[in-house]
Parts: structure tokens; C-alpha cells; sequence
């Protein structure tokens, strides 16, 4: 390997955290949305999962966001809090990166209710589980947020697609 290439590769190789790190927070300035450090982290810590996907991380892309609501309503304790959250990020994440896959035909302000209503759900869990102390509440802020949120993510993809452009484009412009 040269060593261009290999200074190319030690770049790719770089947290996917610090990766998205840039794009969220101009997306959140870009589109006026205030959101918590917190919330901030969770936004990037969930492009990073997306971009490494699991089983876990695609399962609200595989059936139909109803019936992923209706089963983690269903569960019980930590199982429901893990699909609730679970449906949430899918949803999210799935609105701007898979529309088709997780609007199934279904309007997207419904698929949109849904993501923000397991949110709301997964918060109301915790906030029972800690009483009124405790840090922020990222969950309930992406659930009261959950459209804004949407759109940061849209302009963290057309931010990236249009850097992925110039890079294709551009080559050795350095």
C-alpha cells in the first residue's frame, strides 16, 4: 500500500462519532433547532449505529411501524423501554435514509406520530423510573422535537451527499 493510500485509509478510518459530529451540529444550527448537548450526542451516536448496521438497527425497517408499536407496547420492563427506543431511532433515522421502507404506504405524519409517540413512551418509562431528578431527558426531547429532528436529519444527509460529491468530484484537490 502507498502511502497515500494509506493516508487515505487512516482517514476513513476515523470515529464515525467525529464523522457525523460536524454535519449534526450544522444541521442543528442550519435549521434553527435547539436541542441539549445531550440530545446532540444522541443524534450523532445514532447516525454512527445506523452507518454500522445490526439486526437491532434495521428491525424497525422490516415490518410495518404499526405493528412494531403494538408489539413494544405489549412487552413488559426493559424489553419494552429497549423497543420503544428502538422504534424511535428507526423511525427517525428511517424517515430521511428509508421513507419507503418505513412509510410502507402509510403517510408520513402517521410513521411520524408513531416514531414520536415511542419516544414519548420510552421518556414516560424513565421519568417513572427516576422520579423528577436526573439528568436530561433526551427521549422526551426528541419525542416533543421529533419533526424538527426529522428535518436535521434530511440536512445532515444532503449535507453529506453534497460532500461526498465534491470528494467523488474533486479527487486530489488538496
Amino acid at each position: 500500500m502507498s502511502e497515500q493510500e494509506s493516508q487515505h485509509f487512516i482517514s476513513l478510518s476515523l470515529s464515525l462519532d467525529a464523522y457525523f459530529r460536524e454535519p449534526v451540529t450544522e444541521a442543528l444550527r442550519g435549521r434553527e433547532v435547539a436541542a441539549s448537548p445531550a440530545t446532540e450526542s444522541y443524534l450523532v451516536r445514532l447516525l454512527s449505529d445506523f452507518a454500522k448496521p445490526t439486526e437491532e438497527t434495521t428491525s424497525p425497517l422490516t415490518e410495518p411501524v404499526t405493528f412494531l408499536l403494538r408489539d413494544a407496547m405489549n412487552a413488559t420492563g426493559q424489553e419494552r423501554f429497549k423497543r420503544l427506543q428502538s422504534l424511535g431511532d428507526g423511525v427517525l433515522y428511517g424517515l430521511r435514509f428509508f421513507s419507503d421502507k418505513v412509510n410502507r404506504g402509510a403517510e408520513e405524519e402517521y410513521v411520524t406520530h408513531v416514531g414520536s409517540s415511542a419516544y414519548e413512551h420510552a421518556a414516560r418509562m424513565l421519568r417513572t423510573g427516576q422520579g423528577t431528578a436526573g439528568g436530561p431527558n433526551v427521549l422526551e426531547e426528541l419525542a416533543t422535537k421529533f419533526q424538527r429532528f426529522v428535518d436535521v436529519l434530511r440536512y445532515v444527509s444532503d449535507w453529506l451527499s453534497a460532500k461526498a460529491a465534491h470528494d467523488v468530484s474533486c479527487g486530489d484537490c488538496r
